[in-house]
């Protein structure tokens, strides 16, 4: 029931990550915008270039809050993320545990012998 239950949370995860794809491209465009106008700012050596690049920068940054709802499908994707290497690894850390354990047997029993 507990796998039934973690691959129908997976689903609705990938789901929402998917349906909100074109608000994540539209935030990734957003910040790239954001970032590349602040760097240009920086560097600029008028105060007519650096007003131009900082409306750019706002147009941006309204970009990036016109598309908030890629916070929830970035916050799927993360989760996702978190319990696919869980799932991966959980039956890993069981296999270490089992061989460090038959290794203790096998000492054990080396140890008898001496």
């Amino acid at each position: 029931m507990k796998k039934f239950l973690t691959v129908m949370a997976a689903g609705v995860l990938g789901i929402i990550a998917l349906a909100s794809l074109g608000h994540l491209i539209g935030f990734a465009i957003g910040a790239a915008l954001v970032y590349w106008s602040f760097r240009s700012m920086l560097k600029a050596k008028s105060l007519l270039g650096k007003f131009g690049w900082g409306i750019l920068g706002l147009i941006g940054l309204s970009v990036v809050f016109g598309n908030f709802p890629a916070i929830i499908g970035i916050g799927a994707l993360v989760l996702l993320y978190y319990g696919y290497r869980e799932w991966k690894c959980g039956s890993k850390k069981e296999t270490e545990y089992k061989s460090f354990s038959s290794f203790d047997e096998e000492w054990e029993k080396v140890m008898k012998q001496y």
